[in-house]
C-alpha cells in the first residue's frame, strides 16, 4: 500500500467525496457519498483509475471514510459494490454500517 493522503471534499449540501491524489499521476481515486439523514451517509461509488490500480488506493479511501464515521458518529449505507465486498470481509466494521437511514443494525 502506498503512503497516500485522502482529503474530504464537499460537492453540495448533500454530496461529497473522499479523494486521493498521488504525486506523479494526473489521475485521482475517489469515493463519493450522499448524506441520507442527520447521522447517515451512503457510500455511492469508489473509483480508482487503472493507472493507480493495485496500490491500495481503494482501501485508503475506505479507511478515511471509516475513520470519519468513527470520529463524527455517522453510519454508512454501503451502496458501492466494492465497499459491500470489503465490508463482507471485515465484520469488525459492523458498528459503522447500516442498511437504511435511521436503522440501527446492531439492535
Amino acid at each position: 500500500m502506498m503512503d497516500v493522503t485522502v482529503t474530504k471534499q464537499t460537492i453540495d449540501a448533500r454530496h461529497g467525496r473522499y479523494v486521493v491524489r498521488v504525486p506523479g499521476f494526473e489521475a485521482e481515486g475517489e469515493l463519493t457519498f450522499t448524506t441520507r439523514g442527520p447521522k447517515v451517509i451512503s457510500a455511492d461509488h469508489t473509483g480508482v483509475p487503472e493507472a493507480l490500480g493495485g496500490r491500495g488506493i481503494g482501501r485508503a479511501l475506505i479507511d478515511a471514510m471509516l475513520a470519519d464515521a468513527q470520529q463524527s458518529g455517522f453510519k454508512i449505507i454501503p451502496l458501492c459494490s466494492y465497499i459491500r465486498a470489503q465490508y463482507a470481509k471485515h465484520p469488525e466494521w459492523a458498528d459503522l454500517f447500516t442498511t437504511a437511514p435511521g436503522e440501527n443494525p446492531t439492535g
